[in-house]
């Protein structure tokens, strides 16, 4: 039985690894892959000591930095679930591999939701991206188009009309942001709204050339010609490996105190997959960090 577990590979898992490691835990990382979402994104210009950085380039310092450590590691293993058992907790992957340790910090971000449309997927992180506030900067006087109508895109319209020549802000329904944003709409002079417009295809060859789209009413399609389409209708949290656990609120996101602690002692969790305000990856990786130092504290306590 190790000490610790941490259950995923993006920044709050990998900074609770590093952390984990220099307090001489017994712990052991498992994740499906080594990044998450940071895989996605294009650019960073808001990590210290980076004033521009590509997404996969950053995860590979971070794994660097975590390799330096004697700590094991199980990628490209899944987890179907995560049950409490006497003396800590046990993780079952989809092929049926089991670990046990006295405690668990379940970091297994969120995923985009995705339109799955022809183009996206060989696309994205070529001008498809799931991160307005991630990416944004990358696409300085380009033409873009936002697919999403509720807060999270009429937010991403606000920031990139700041930033983009046009936008095309594509929604399969009538607008349902809040009415203060959908208002401040109004103000922008390089924003084309198309509402009750289905996304068919993302089109382009190495990077996104255009978007087709079509009016759900008269059917008739209309091709929008840009060089970047951000994908905001939601994430989805990676917590269906505990639901029924512990606490989660109404997205699905396990709840947590300001210690990192569940509603089940023992078990903590840290970035994306919780309710912590603000998905950002200095903040995934400073909950990370937070919750092994919150995690050895009770092991501490548990060895008396």
């Amino acid at each position: 039985m190790y000490d610790l577990m941490i259950l995923g590979g993006g920044p709050a898992g990998l900074a609770a690894s590093v952390y984990a490691a220099r307090k001489r835990l017994n712990a052991l990382l498992i994740s499906v892959d080594i990044g998450g979402q940071v895989n996605l994104t294009l650019g960073i210009e808001n990590y210290l000591g980076y004033q521009f950085i590509e997404g996969p380039e950053l995860i590979d310092k971070f794994q660097t930095q975590v390799s330096q450590y004697p700590l094991e590691q199980k990628i490209g293993y899944k987890i179907s679930r995560l049950e409490k058992i006497e003396g800590g907790f046990e993780a079952i992957t989809e092929t049926g591999e089991k670990y046990q340790a006295k405690v668990a910090l379940l970091a297994t971000g969120k995923r985009p939701r995705q339109l799955n449309v022809p183009g996206e997927a060989e696309l994205t992180g070529r001008g498809v991206t799931y991160c307005a506030i991630c990416d944004g900067p990358v696409f300085s006087g380009q033409k873009v188009a936002i697919v999403g109508g509720g807060n999270s895109a009429l937010e991403a319209v606000l920031d990139m009309v700041k930033i983009a020549e046009h936008i095309d802000l594509v929604s399969l329904t009538p607008l349902t942001g809040d009415a203060v944003l959908i208002d401040k709409l109004g103000e922008a002079k390089n924003l084309s709204i198309f509402t009750e417009y289905q996304t068919e295809k993302i089109e382009g060859r190495d990077l996104v050339e255009g978007v087709l789209i079509k009016n759900l009413k008269s059917g008739k399609e209309k091709r929008l010609n840009v060089s970047g389409v951000f994908i905001e209708i939601g994430l989805v949290p990676n917590s269906e490996l505990v639901k029924g656990l512990v606490e989660l609120n109404q997205w699905g996101e396990v709840v947590i105190n300001c210690s990192c602690e569940t509603s089940i002692p023992g078990l903590y969790a840290a970035g994306d997959v919780t309710n912590v305000p603000e998905k950002q990856i200095v903040v995934a990786a400073g909950e990370g960090a937070k919750a092994v130092l919150q995690a050895h504290r009770y092991l501490q306590r548990l060895a008396g």
